[in-house]
């Protein structure tokens, strides 16, 4: 945990960041600043933990288990490794407002993307399936339980994936080229949004609206819950919760055909 005191005219507004002495970590040099190669070879690290996810040929839910867990793994043993022993920092003890706020997002992401998709939809644009889901709904029970786990554990890696680019790009934008924090945090909002989005191009067969606007716009209300709390563990469990809800929904829907 990173404690600094910031001044209003560097902090957001009550509705984006907690008025508390928390901080993000990395980029005011709290508990360690990080030279610029470092956060580049994190960020390729996330890449790496998607090389494994995609290219490992698997071909049900309990095999992927593995695989899931060397795509959370990859990135947070690089990072543990550039960041040691201050790999901890991203991670803080959620107290009981922190499960809260992961409900809150939660649903706050269920609305956005329902929105945003409703918008591109009425525009013409296609969207294509969640491949994930497929024949759930007639899955045995073994098969079910590992999807769930598995997802979660993958989820875990998604914001590893994420959190550890936006970090980057705070730290370096403050380090290198003295941007404000505010301005780094906007800039780093919007990349980390926009590479989970690019993330997701092979899985939605290149689809460049979904991913980008339906996704990528999604992503920016689950990068809130980081922003706000500055714990991994509260957008973790808020994307969780949304992508949850999302597979049981279908899952349901194929049940009841």
């Amino acid at each position: 945990m990173v404690k600094a005191k910031l001044g209003n005219d560097r902090r957001f507004g009550k509705l984006i960041e907690e008025q508390n002495d928390i901080d993000f970590p990395y980029y005011n040099g709290q508990p360690v600043y990080l030279k610029t190669w470092k956060w580049i070879v994190a960020w390729l690290g996330t890449f790496v933990g998607f090389l494994v996810l995609s290219l490992i040929p698997t071909h049900n839910n309990i095999e992927m288990i593995p695989t899931r867990i060397l795509f959370t793994v990859t990135p947070l043993a690089i990072f543990w490794y550039l960041t040691k022993p201050y790999w901890k920092a991203i991670f803080r003890k959620p107290v009981a407002k922190d499960y809260w706020y992961m409900v809150i997002f939660a649903i706050l992401n269920i609305v956005i993307t329902t929105i945003i998709a409703i918008i591109v939809q009425a525009l013409g644009f296609h969207t294509a399936d969640t491949p994930a889901t497929n024949g759930l709904g007639h899955a045995h029970v073994a098969e079910l339980v590992a999807f769930y786990v598995g997802t979660g554990i993958q989820l875990f890696g998604e914001e590893l994936l994420v959190v550890i680019p936006f970090l980057a790009v705070m730290s370096i934008l403050q380090l290198k080229f003295s941007v404000s924090r505010k301005k780094s945090i906007l800039w780093a909002w919007l990349l980390s949004a926009l590479w989970f989005g690019a993330i997701h191009l092979t899985t939605y067969n290149w689809n460049i609206i979904q991913c980008f606007v339906i996704i990528g716009g999604a992503r920016i209300a689950l990068t809130l819950a980081f922003i706000r709390t500055k714990n991994i563990w509260v957008s973790t469990g808020a994307h969780i919760l949304n992508d949850w809800a999302l597979f049981t929904a279908i899952t349901l829907a194929q049940v009841l055909k």
